[in-house]
């Protein structure tokens, strides 16, 4: 190419370069000024790819070689996502020190809320029901008593009666409902007896934890009712997750 009979030249010059060499030029000395002034080995966003090519993790580029990735560092495009990270950066810090105030994108960890305790169950516990009838009113009732023996410290049994439409085990039966006992580690167990009216004045209806003996009582009557049938708790035993105890 001629370039001494260029438009502009002068006599004995090289001629004026054209916009394709004056690129060259400027990218050859982007990158012998990053040379002297960037460690590639430091570089966080200087990454080699598997096929030998090199990428700039701030920009997604991809460049064929060091100094290409050198030259783009220089660039418009790096130095605008460098400071956009740097001013990101700089505003999350400055939230992170205020209480209270939670970086955007970040979850902020919620308060007072204690991870549910799950409890490796190891069978059902003992049980013995008695029918019994009231020597006044003859009224009758039952007595279940309940063996926990290796109930976990600090536990309590508990019970709470369920009609037979929050059971998801059986068909419901408006005839009857659920008595259910529950104490960890052992599994909740229930006995499905009539849906009658049950008296729950004092004396009539009472509950008894004898921590000693590892017992629990609970005794109770119907209210003006014939003698009441029992169902042995092997029928009716549900999760607890179900019954909600």
């Amino acid at each position: 190419m001629d370039f001494q009979n260029r438009a502009g030249s002068k006599p004995g010059s090289g001629g004026v370069a054209g916009s394709s060499e004056s690129n060259v030029d400027r990218r050859e000395r982007l990158r012998k000024l990053a040379l002297e002034t960037i460690d590639l080995a430091k570089d966080p966003y200087f990454m080699k790819n598997h096929l030998g090519s090199y990428e700039c993790k701030l920009c997604l580029t991809l460049h064929n070689n060091e100094g290409s990735y050198l030259a783009h560092t220089q660039g418009k495009k790096h130095q605008t996502n460098l400071a956009r990270r740097a001013a990101r950066e700089s505003k999350d810090s400055m939230m992170t020190q205020i209480p209270g105030l939670v970086p955007v994108g970040v979850r902020k960890p919620p308060l007072n809320i204690t991870p549910r305790k799950v409890a490796v169950k190891i069978g059902r516990p003992g049980y013995k029901v008695t029918k019994i009838r009231d020597p006044y009113t003859r009224n009758v009732g039952l007595l279940f008593q309940i063996q926990y023996p290796e109930i976990a410290l600090g536990v309590r049994p508990r019970h709470r009666f369920m009609s037979a439409y929050e059971q998801k085990i059986e068909e419901p039966n408006k005839g009857f409902q659920y008595l259910l006992f529950a104490a960890e580690p052992y599994e909740t167990i229930s006995f499905k007896v009539q849906s009658r009216e049950i008296d729950r004045h004092e004396g009539r209806f009472w509950t008894h934890w004898d921590s000693d003996s590892k017992q629990f009582s609970l005794q109770f009557f119907f209210r003006n009712s014939p003698f009441g049938g029992i169902q042995a708790p092997g029928v009716g035993l549900m999760n607890t997750t179900q019954i909600g105890v």
